[in-house]
């Protein structure tokens, strides 16, 4: 028998979904392709986005945000900025939200997983986002006094973002760490209800949730890391939505009847972070490899043109866009600076160069047409590829290579201090590159509280780290989404992907 290439896709992805083929028919359950997992279920440990809708479907976060992106109430249901410099943040919590397990959730479970986890173990990622928090007072089971070291005008916005979800103290203590990951008890819209890791993630609605049990009561979520098997899967049947998929296939099975193929910007940047190491030591090296990079090229390549190119790390539009700066495309350029680094045709400038491959969209092909544009004017890179957990243990580490395409910084803020505030901060784990010139920027901007003059310093910034190479920002992300016709799915600015607001009709 003649196989086709659809038919071996089609059959890669029904190996890949088993579960969901055995629950496929059941209109009470949607079944999800997703790129990734969560490291575990410690959801105060990580700050994974692609985990962040995965976690947010078991536990909740004190703010949430809106599809468009507006900064709203959730399990806190006020919030008060004062005191000096605003380091007081006063805090109301909703009255009737309750864990799986039954008990209430509180301030205390806020003050647990906010800063009594950070102090028992500061080398949870969240320890570095909420080292400012010196102290949270509990005035009563709805109310809490945030004490802050400094400064913190994001604060709000992180509460609604990675890492920030509250886990109930009671329950953990009880169990302990490792009795947690195996029976995690959240407050959030579904019960996990059966987990393989790697594999596939089952949830059951809550029917006590605050806001209202979920609309579809069953979801599996199938962990397909290979994006050939999402296509497949979601072409086939054998899954109801398929996320992060190649452009190319969501234009295409735009096409097929019974499916919609969509392909949205998101707050996520595409960027390549570098580290001072190897030839990357030389800001020459670092520009020419900026200089050679058709970004224009590339969105209109690998996302339908979707994809704006970038010249600093923000969005268009964004608080931290820099109109009029530009950063040009220029091959003579990159020639000239590795030229005077002591590279050319003859001796290329060898590098390392980390790439994913199927967890963003396109983000392998984007990496290897970037390998080959730098080729092109003496530039030899490497090209590995890594997984999402290897990426982020090589940056929390210290050990990044001199180049690494990461196709997904997210943001929902859109706020520059979580983009280049964060990227290049290095006291953080979330730089790769690390200086003292940056540090001392950043510590500024974050104690600056007059956001018109904390947003133009960042602007300014913006372009000083882009012209020493600290920076490499290609283009606006996109996110790819292919789903039946029969289910109702409404694009976040985020690229969140929410099963609880996933519908049938």
């Amino acid at each position: 028998m003649k196989v086709t290439r659809r038919a071996a896709l089609q059959m890669a992805g029904a190996a890949a979904l088993p579960i969901a083929g055995q629950a496929r028919a059941a209109q009470d359950t949607i079944t999800i392709a997703y790129p990734a997992d969560v490291p575990n279920w410690d959801a105060v440990a990580h700050a994974s986005p692609l985990a962040m809708p995965l976690f947010k479907s078991v536990y909740d976060s004190p703010l949430t945000y809106t599809h468009d992106l507006k900064l709203v109430p959730n399990v806190i249901r006020r919030w008060n900025v004062t005191g000096d410099k605003g380091t007081v943040i006063e805090l109301e919590f909703r009255d009737d939200v309750a864990f799986h397990n039954g008990d209430r959730l509180t301030a205390e479970d806020f003050r647990f997983s906010f800063l009594e986890r950070q102090k028992a173990d500061p080398k949870l990622m969240t320890a570095g986002i909420w080292k400012a928090i010196q102290d949270i007072e509990i005035g009563s089971p709805t109310k809490a006094v945030v004490k802050l070291s400094r400064p913190m005008p994001t604060a709000p916005q992180w509460w609604a973002f990675l890492g920030s979800f509250i886990l109930p103290k009671k329950y953990f203590e009880a169990v302990g760490h490792d009795g947690f990951l195996a029976k995690s008890v959240g407050s959030g819209p579904y019960k996990l209800a059966s987990y393989q890791q790697g594999s596939h993630i089952v949830l059951e609605a809550f029917d006590a949730y605050w806001n209202g049990a979920p609309k579809i009561p069953h979801v599996i979520i199938q962990i397909v890391k290979d994006p050939t098997s999402r296509v497949a899967a979601v072409e086939s049947g054998r899954a109801d939505i398929a996320k992060q998929v190649p452009v190319r296939e969501a234009l295409r099975l735009a096409k097929v009847p019974g499916l919609v193929g969509r392909i949205d910007p998101i707050s996520e940047l595409v960027m390549i972070p570098v580290a001072d190491v190897g030839v990357f030591h030389d800001e020459n090296v670092r520009l020419a490899a900026h200089h050679a990079i058709d970004k224009s090229a590339l969105s209109k390549a690998f996302f339908n043109g979707v994809a704006k190119p970038i010249s600093v790390p923000a969005p268009a539009g964004s608080p931290g866009d820099v109109p009029g700066f530009s950063f040009e495309y220029s091959p003579e350029k990159a020639r000239e600076l590795l030229k005077a680094a002591g590279y050319g045709p003859g001796k290329p400038a060898k590098f390392r160069f980390n790439t994913t491959n199927g967890v963003f969209a396109n983000d392998f092909d984007l990496a290897r047409a970037i390998a080959a544009m730098w080729q092109k004017v003496g530039l030899e890179p490497e090209v590995n590829v890594i997984d999402l957990n290897q990426y982020y243990e090589l940056s929390h580490s210290g050990h990044m290579p001199e180049a690494t395409l990461y196709a997904g910084w997210s943001n929902d803020t859109a706020d520059p201090e979580i983009y280049i505030g964060y990227q290049l901060n290095p006291k953080l784990p979330f730089s790769s590159w690390k200086s003292t010139d940056c540090g001392e920027v950043i510590d500024k901007l974050y104690a600056e509280v007059d956001y018109d003059k904390r947003i133009a310093g960042y602007r300014d910034f913006e372009t000083y780290a882009v012209g020493k190479g600290y920076s490499l920002p290609i283009l606006q992300g996109v996110t790819t989404v292919v789903h039946r016709r029969d289910v109702t799915y409404t694009p976040y600015g985020n690229g969140w992907l929410l099963p609880a607001d996933l519908t049938r009709g």
